[in-house]
């Protein structure tokens, strides 16, 4: 990154960030969607194994990975700080908890995911699609995880085409495997759900290898020696990494499991109400793409100017992003309105299906404003290392306030699967409120000048 004094300077660079992270987190999740559309086609069963068994592992590796996200903003401001020399054995020990976290993921899918599956009421064979769908998954955890960190790095120094490119390049990949092994083309077993599972795994080995051999190999990241030397685990270090990144996954857990413990709850209604949400919320999750991209790359520039002393320009990228994201969240708004009936035909052929997800879809036009505040938001202070503040207030929204909203108006009124929705939509507006406090509280703290200036 370089030091910006215009508004039209810091507007050009901060697209320069956003832009491939945005590619890059559209390609990551093209994977989700491919997994689900593509099941969708192989059957209803399919499509409802995939999204309970994406329920369960979506909400604990956004949570993990969030942990691993520390690894941003550390380096950010160390970039910023010029401490160049510190960076590769901080890296380093962020790669070997990776692979701890990924240790604790696998044993935790093999032991517990088999009991809460038992208890819930799904159809046998929606049962057994999710339980090995999740099973397979577990083969990519190493590198899924360690990948993160590799991908912190790189984006940590402005570098964000790198691993824009880096995700485009495994997108092929999941995309054949996947048509190869759902439908089970050209003498390929055909698994159905369970062959995306399987797929999604082989890529994110892909990913992992080739993101190793940039970094070893490739300028300005070679410069820094990353895997020059094999240093002894630091469990000081391993507990900076956990002091900062444990608050922010377990915010991201406490936002992505909302909608994850919705999809669970609606087991209790039938397998095409289970479809028709995830249709709808698939799709909404794509579009929350773009403000979790500004939130990525408002970490790396407030990071960056809070490292270097400049805590005016942090606010002014702050202020930047969010208004960017308002813009985005309009348009959104705007698509969803108008292309409902094509967007849900994308994920599915089947007519009552399409017709409860078009209802949802509605719900997910509200979504917008909220995520255009409340994510980008969380980017900024994670650029401050204000970490704590965002975790305890997206508890109480999604899980105090959200969550008790929608199954009160799901269990107790004629809305059923509808009031969970009108839930969710609660949880992310005080959410967005809260988060937006703290930034300006957090920036009354710190600037040099007032927040009017």
């Amino acid at each position: 990154m370089n030091e910006t004094s215009t508004l039209w300077q810091k507007t050009k660079h901060f697209f320069h960030l956003f832009i491939p992270v945005f590619i890059t987190q559209i390609s990551l999740f093209a994977m989700s969607f491919f997994d689900t559309t593509m099941s969708g086609h192989a059957s209803s069963a399919d499509l409802a194994g995939v999204a309970i068994g994406s329920s369960l592992w979506i909400p604990i590796s956004t949570g993990l990975t969030g942990i691993l996200l520390s690894v941003t903003p550390i380096v950010s401001q160390l970039n910023g700080a010029q401490k160049h020399k510190e960076v590769a054995p901080f890296v380093m020990q962020a790669l070997y908890l990776s692979v701890a976290v990924a240790a604790v993921v696998i044993l935790t899918v093999l032991f517990a995911v088999p009991f809460v599956l038992d208890n819930m009421r799904l159809e046998p064979k929606v049962h057994d699609i999710a339980h090995r769908f999740l099973m397979m998954l577990c083969f990519g955890f190493v590198p899924m995880f360690a990948y993160n960190v590799m991908r912190c790095f790189i984006d940590a120094l402005g570098k964000t085409r790198v691993t824009m490119l880096i995700t485009l390049l495994s997108l092929p990949v999941n995309i054949s495997l996947n048509y190869l092994l759902i439908f089970g083309k050209f003498g390929m077993p055909r698994l159905g759900g369970v062959g995306a599972g399987i797929a999604s795994a082989v890529t994110y080995w892909f990913i992992f290898l080739v993101a190793v051999y940039i970094v070893h190999t490739r300028q300005p990241f070679s410069s820094y020696r990353i895997f020059e030397r094999l240093y002894a685990v630091s469990l000081p270090v391993w507990k900076d990494l956990l002091r900062l990144g444990v608050p922010i996954g377990f915010a991201i857990f406490f936002e992505t499991s909302i909608f994850s413990a919705v999809t669970l709850l609606m087991s209790r209604f039938d397998t095409v109400t289970i479809a028709a949400h995830q249709t709808a919320l698939n799709f909404a999750s794509m579009l929350y793409m773009t403000p979790l991209s500004l939130s990525t790359a408002m970490t790396i520039a407030v990071g960056f100017e809070v490292g270097a002393g400049r805590y005016r320009d942090a606010k002014h990228y702050s202020w930047l992003g969010i208004g960017i994201a308002l813009a985005f969240a309009a348009v959104y708004s705007v698509v969803i309105f108008v292309f409902d009936e094509a967007v849900v035909s994308i994920y599915t052929t089947d007519p009552a299906v399409q017709t409860l997800a078009r209802q949802f879809l509605v719900f997910a036009i509200l979504f917008q404003a909220s995520d255009a505040i409340a994510t980008p938001v969380q980017g900024a202070l994670r650029g401050y290392k204000d970490v704590n503040a965002a975790l305890i207030m997206t508890l109480i929204a999604y899980w105090l306030l959200g969550l008790p909203v929608g199954h009160v108006l799901a269990t107790y009124t004629d809305w059923a699967a509808k009031g969970y929705w009108i839930g969710l939509i609660s949880g992310l507006a005080f959410g967005a409120l809260f988060l937006l406090l703290r930034l300006i509280h957090v920036q009354r703290m710190q600037q040099r000048k007032p927040l009017s200036s």
